[in-house]
């Protein structure tokens, strides 16, 4: 029987962008522009946003809504305070209630006057030096944050400590000698072919580092080089522990749009995206004078380096959400809408960006483009283990001794990384679970710490790979308000577009916060998350629970697999 290829879907928003031009494309922008300063809901002044841009007021409500960026009330001097696993595992998630008192504002209000506004957000990079803020754009960090808002101490945010265990960094030649970026492009771009980065990267082995671990050629070769294919850099880090694309994009930008542009080059596409977290903001100001620099420099732009080849790449930043990671949501949030999931067949490589057929690769797995074109994709696939190829940038949180983010090949036992890189806990604390791959990536328990770091070996024992975040947690934090955190996570950050997850999560933090589920009602919802979810969000909230039940051994009864 022959198979059927998918029928591209009917979206009516993107009809009617069609139409008119597409001004969804500045959409997110114009409603971050409209929403600052304001402390009015997105009823009163989203509608204006999508008149002056030819759009019904539905498609102006829709995300102004929805991303949490829009929806906060701002007042003249915006808040944002981490509440993420890093942060939390720092102190027991009490910072915040410090902050809200120093300020005299509760979380997602403004003051009477509209002169402070606090709003909570899961994750800003600052992992390895928490609880952090962002006051305005300007970070603080650490035990004494709430008195920094206060102004009563001097503000500080360390740089990211970062550190090779290679020999032979992929990843962080440039941030740690300076290696230069551009020096695989103007040779690819005008004496090599397409075809020949695609061979390199197939022979690597290349997954990509993103989460789902997918083979970056197979994800390229899916595109078929259609004309209008689009490549998009995901840099919407979002798990909670991980702050990698943060460094790579902050101290390395321009071998990030390196690795874009010969992604662009391999897919036979013209146009390329950066997407950046609104918690970024250096990050985002550093890609955009990156990009800056690449057309300056004729990297860029039509005629690249005198050939026929054209390419032309933007920044985007979007507006908070977790989901809005996921490569369909990421694709919605770029068209103007809200960063809902949709549903699988069609995949974004046949039907994407605008209908378009769409590449997205994180940060991280671009940055490695470079080297392998350079190097060869032989070099690349002799490193880490026969099945899961190459390094890995790997975050220690602030709990540990050493925190920091390190370079370490693939199949590295984790034993190594929590003890010998990171040096155990600080102030001789006891490890009680260790969070590996983000919020629901999966937890290990302290003894059970002698898997390898790699998808098959996390799997293993009941963790994932994912970001490789590792956020420790020591005896100062109780297992049940773990086991809540967890929940609220996934209750906030539930996109809402399968009633699943988005009622699933919410019935699950009510447990959470109860003390436990009622029996056999936990194993009959954790099977219709796994199977019945639209993404990768709520079939992997099950997994994360059971893993940190088994961690924690009795303490957790009635949560278990």
């Amino acid at each position: 029987m022959a198979l059927i290829r998918s029928a591209r879907p009917f979206d009516a928003f993107r009809a009617l962008a069609d139409r008119r031009g597409r001004p969804g494309d500045k959409l997110i922008g114009s409603l971050a522009e409209a929403r600052a300063g304001t402390r009015d809901d997105p009823e009163v002044w989203a509608p204006a946003v999508a008149s002056r841009i030819g759009l019904p007021a539905a498609a102006a409500l829709g995300p102004a809504s929805y991303y949490a960026d829009l929806s906060a009330p701002h007042g003249d001097r915006h808040v944002r305070v981490c509440t993420a696993t890093a942060c939390f595992a720092a102190g027991g998630g009490g910072h915040l209630a410090e902050v809200e008192r120093e300020l005299g504002v509760t979380a997602h209000t403004a003051s009477p006057r509209g002169e402070v506004s606090v709003q909570t957000v899961r994750c800003l990079g600052y992992c390895y030096a928490g609880p952090a803020a962002l006051d305005g754009d300007t970070p603080c960090t650490g035990a004494t944050l709430p008195a920094q808002l206060a102004g009563r101490e001097p503000r500080r945010a360390p740089e990211i400590p970062a550190a090779d265990d290679t020999g032979d960094p992929v990843l962080l030649g440039g941030v740690l000698s300076g290696e230069p970026a551009w020096r695989v492009w103007p040779r690819a771009v005008t004496a090599g072919t397409p075809e020949e980065v695609h061979r390199e990267v197939a022979a690597s082995g290349l997954r990509g580092r993103g989460g789902a671990g997918f083979r970056v050629a197979a994800k390229w070769e899916a595109a078929g080089r259609a004309p209008g294919t689009v490549v998009v850099a995901n840099g919407d880090e979002g798990d909670p522990g991980s702050y990698a694309d943060r460094l790579l994009m902050e101290a390395d930008p321009g071998r990030v749009v390196e690795g874009l542009a010969l992604a662009c080059f391999a897919c036979g596409a013209d146009r390329g995206f950066v997407l950046v977290r609104s918690e970024y903001p250096a990050a985002s100001a550093r890609m955009r004078e990156a990009v800056r620099l690449a057309y300056a420099d004729g990297h860029l732009g039509p005629s690249v380096h005198g050939t026929d080849t054209s390419l032309d790449i933007h920044v985007v930043e979007g507006a908070g959400s977790y989901v809005a990671g996921e490569e369909t949501a990421l694709i919605a949030g770029l068209e103007g809408g809200r960063g809902c999931a949709r549903p699988r067949p069609p995949y974004p490589t046949e039907h994407g960006l605008w209908n378009a057929p769409t590449v997205v690769n994180n940060v991280e797995t671009l940055a490695a483009v470079p080297w392998i074109v350079r190097r060869g994709g032989r070099a690349y696939a002799q490193r880490g283990t026969p099945d899961e190829a190459g390094t890995k940038l790997v975050c220690l949180s602030e709990r540990f001794a050493r925190p920091g983010c390190y370079e370490v090949e693939l199949g590295t036992p984790v034993r190594r990384l929590v003890t010998e890189l990171g040096g155990g806990l600080k102030d001789g604390a006891g490890l009680t679970v260790l969070q590996v791959g983000g919020p629901l990536g999966g937890f290990l328990a302290a003894d059970a710490l002698d898997v390898p770091l790699s998808e098959a070996g996390l799997s293993a024992g009941g963790a994932a790979l994912g970001h490789a975040g590792l956020v420790a947690f020591d005896e100062r934090v109780a297992p049940e308000d773990v086991m809540r955190h967890v929940w609220e996570f996934a209750a906030a950050e539930s996109c809402g577009a399968c009633s699943p997850c988005r009622v699933g999560s919410r019935r699950g933090l009510a447990w959470a916060s109860a003390g436990a589920p009622p029996e056999h009602e936990w194993e009959r919802l954790s099977r219709l998350l796994a199977e019945a979810s639209l993404c990768a969000f709520g079939r992997r909230i099950p997994p994360a629970v059971h893993s940190l039940a088994r961690a924690c051994g009795g303490r957790l009864a009635g949560w278990g697999p």
